[in-house]
């Protein structure tokens, strides 16, 4: 059977290029032999039901425990009806045990007991017959809600002291988040679990790790390996550069490469191949880009990204660090500091959409800014916005539902229209800084024929509330970043958001700056 990369559900042995799944949870095997009850959580689409499935199989062949995975997620149905999450989670236990174990190893009927109390009684009697210890793994344990959260989580806890005899030796718990979240899947309501901890047997919490570069290498070279393709070390970097190994993202960028770009087999990958692939995943919006995205409006999602968009700081209240690692195990931010979106694939994504609404009043006809030798007018480009800002700057920004980051995204919006199809724009939030800094790339042929890159820096500041005109800082911003990108020139551009700043029309309008090392600045307020 011919392999191919994966970007939909667990990968299957032989079928797909894969990451060996026991080197992806090498500390589970310890934790179930000490009899531990633990969690594995990671954002959506990052291999943990495969890790769980070659963990459960690796139990069982071992002869020393009878090991079952089972989805919890068609419970999410039954919502507050704890009794009927109750019956599907007995029934898909039931069906895994009977697919995946030996007749002796199965659950014998389950006792007759009272709505609540079911999972346990069952799970108490399935021990006791089972010749081998148990290990349970409730994958999509996080789709239960509200009460029938709650029960399962009770009952766990009801017969933890009973292991491993008359309860399940180890028990795995999976998910999107870690379990200090799930009492926020109980319906927000922390005394819903009785508890601080609404797991306190926990031994440990795993989280599944993006892949490395030297894990994304070795996932192209299975593809090499099949089919004689070589991916280029500069593609390889590319795609780990791009999606900083996000698991889903790297699969995604190889398939749209090989089988939707096609190209040829004798034909190496390049880093543009990579680059054009990331563009037609951003521009396809796939489900799994999309379930990341219907999560911005959530407050507790918009606290954070608001301000890295828009390059300023957070407050710090009781709730900071709870809001702050959910949106990191949903896979929006990035696991470790400085806090910053978790990959350029998503900034694109988080961007787009949310100035999508504004893209689609942009009516400026992107070749129309192509000069004849192939070159951008980027003055042009410049100009035409000022113009569009005039006209329509308030009434967008206004209408948009990240108010504090509402003028750059406008801005990125036009410029995204201008570019889109052709050239590429680098991001980078600048958090805690009051920036954010651009780096449009345009490709060109130069004199000679070859293809070269024409480079535009761009940084975006908003001037607020009674503080200082941000023009100096700004200059000596803008002076690291074209220090960094090796330019000589740049742009600022200032959006005065000051009440007493005068009418969209009065405030914009185009000035020359230099930078503290003197460096050709082009200034634009707005």
């Amino acid at each position: 059977m011919k392999r191919r990369f994966n970007t939909a559900g667990p990968c299957i042995e032989g079928m797909h290029y894969m990451i060996p799944p026991a080197r992806r949870l090498p500390e589970a095997p310890g934790l179930v032999e000490q009899l531990g009850y633990f969690v594995v959580h990671a954002p959506r689409q990052t291999g943990k039901t495969t890790a769980l499935r070659a963990l459960a199989r690796s139990l069982t062949a071992s002869g020393k425990h009878a090991a079952v995975l089972l989805s919890c997620e068609a419970g999410q149905a039954a919502g507050d009806d704890y009794e009927a999450a109750e019956r599907i989670v007995l029934s898909n236990m039931r069906s895994e045990a009977e697919s995946r174990l030996a007749p002796e190893q199965r659950p014998p009927p389950f006792p007759d007991a009272p709505p609540g109390d079911r999972l346990r009684a069952a799970l108490k009697a399935w021990a006791q017959a089972c010749p081998l210890p148990l290990a349970l793994m409730l994958d999509e344990i996080d789709a239960l809600r509200d009460s029938s959260l709650v029960t399962v989580l009770r009952q766990l806890r009801a017969g933890f002291p009973g292991r491993p005899r008359e309860f399940p030796a180890s028990v795995i718990l999976c998910g999107l988040r870690d379990v200090r979240d799930y009492k926020a899947a109980s319906g927000g309501d922390p005394s819903r679990l009785g508890t601080a901890s609404p797991f306190n047997i926990k031994l440990e919490s795993l989280r599944l790790d993006d892949f490395s570069l030297d894990e994304v290498r070795e996932l192209y070279g299975q593809h090499t390996a099949d089919t004689g393709q070589v991916f280029a070390e500069e593609a390889i970097s590319r795609a780990f550069e791009a999606t900083r190994g996000q698991p889903w993202l790297v699969n995604a960028l190889a398939r749209e490469v090989v089988e939707k770009m096609a190209v040829p087999p004798a034909q190496a990958v390049t880093a543009a191949h990579v680059e054009e692939a990331k563009e037609r995943l951003i521009l396809a919006r796939a489900t799994h880009l999309d379930s990341l995205v219907a999560k911005l409006a959530e407050p507790r999602v918009k606290r954070f990204i608001e301000p890295v968009l828009a390059g300023t700081l957070t407050g710090k209240d009781g709730a900071y660090d709870d809001d702050l690692n959910y949106c990191r195990d949903l896979g929006l931010l990035a696991r470790d500091n400085p806090l910053r979106i978790a990959n350029p694939i998503y900034h694109e994504v988080i961007a787009r959409v949310l100035a999508g609404s504004v893209e689609a009043e942009i009516v400026a006809e992107p070749r129309s800014f192509v000069l004849p030798d192939g070159r951008l007018d980027f003055g042009r480009v410049l100009r035409e916005f000022a113009d569009f800002w005039r006209e329509h700057g308030d009434v967008l920004a206004a209408g948009l539902p990240y108010h504090e980051a509402a003028p750059q995204l406008v801005l990125m919006a036009f410029l995204q229209r201008v570019v889109n199809g052709g050239g590429v724009i680098d991001r980078e939030y600048g958090i805690g800084r009051g920036r954010i800094d651009l780096l449009v790339r345009w490709p060109y042929r130069d004199a000679s024929g070859a293809r070269a890159w024409q480079r535009e820096a761009l940084e975006l500041k908003v001037w607020r509330g009674k503080t200082r005109d941000p023009l100096n800082k700004a200059l000596a911003q803008l002076d690291g970043y074209l220090d960094k990108t090796g330019l000589d020139a740049g742009v600022l551009v200032i959006f005065d958001r000051r009440p007493e700043a005068g009418d969209i029309e009065t405030r914009t309008r185009f000035e020359e700056a230099e930078t503290p090392s003197g460096r050709k600045v082009t200034l634009l307020r707005a």
